[in-house]
């Protein structure tokens, strides 16, 4: 069943006096190459914005309402802040810290006095503002969803530079995650640059 997300959350928090409300979510934690990605996003509340109706987790879009949506979010939002960490800093750490530090980075791209944050599962202990950590945020929290969108189409856009650079592996197509097309391509050319050594496939290849 597709739930649809609303802002009662964020009605709730202005409702408390909370002025500026952003919504934080990733995209690309489960990928084996390319960044992991996280945006961060204020809505006017207030505003009617009948495109909202059409916001779901991006993961229950297709690609063309995702692209459309986002523009959208950039153009209407009050705030919109997109980090990305790289594959070296991800295999540096572990994917939830690597997750954290995209949103943070995101969050310090927002443009405005940010006073709460509304979070997918996660919180972020080292970011001095209250924050709520809601699990399956991005089907219920409309400011979630439209981060989880910016995130997505944003990582998917870096994918498709980083297939230029890094021909072969079909990175424009699969976005970084392992599908057989990717393994497949992964035993035959090995690993490069923007492949996360620290995880499973990528570890075994190169163990041998």
């Amino acid at each position: 069943m597709i739930v649809t997300p609303t802002l009662d959350a964020e009605r709730e928090l202005q409702a408390q006096g909370y002025r500026f409300v952003a919504g934080v979510d990733e995209a690309g934690r489960g990928a084996i190459a390319g960044p992991v990605a996280a945006a961060a996003v204020v809505l006017p509340v207030e505003a009617e914005l009948p495109w909202l109706s059409l916001v779901r987790d991006s993961k229950q879009l297709s690609p063309r309402v995702r692209e459309y949506l986002s523009g959208l979010i950039q153009e209407s939002g009050i705030a919109v802040g997109v980090g990305m960490v790289s594959p070296a800093d991800i295999d540096g750490g572990n994917i939830v810290k690597a997750t954290r530090a995209a949103m943070r980075l995101a969050v310090s791209q927002l443009d405005c006095d940010v006073d709460f944050l509304l979070i997918d599962a996660l919180t972020l202990p080292d970011v001095a503002l209250p924050q709520r950590g809601i699990v399956r945020g991005d089907q219920t929290c409309l400011s979630i969803a439209c981060a989880s969108i910016v995130a997505k189409v944003s990582r998917d856009r870096y994918m498709r530079e980083l297939d230029t650079a890094y021909p072969g592996y079909g990175l424009a197509c699969h976005k970084g995650y392992p599908t057989r097309q990717h393994l497949s391509s992964l035993r035959r050319l090995g690993c490069c640059a923007v492949h996360r050594r620290s995880f499973a496939p990528v570890r075994r290849l190169i163990e041998g």
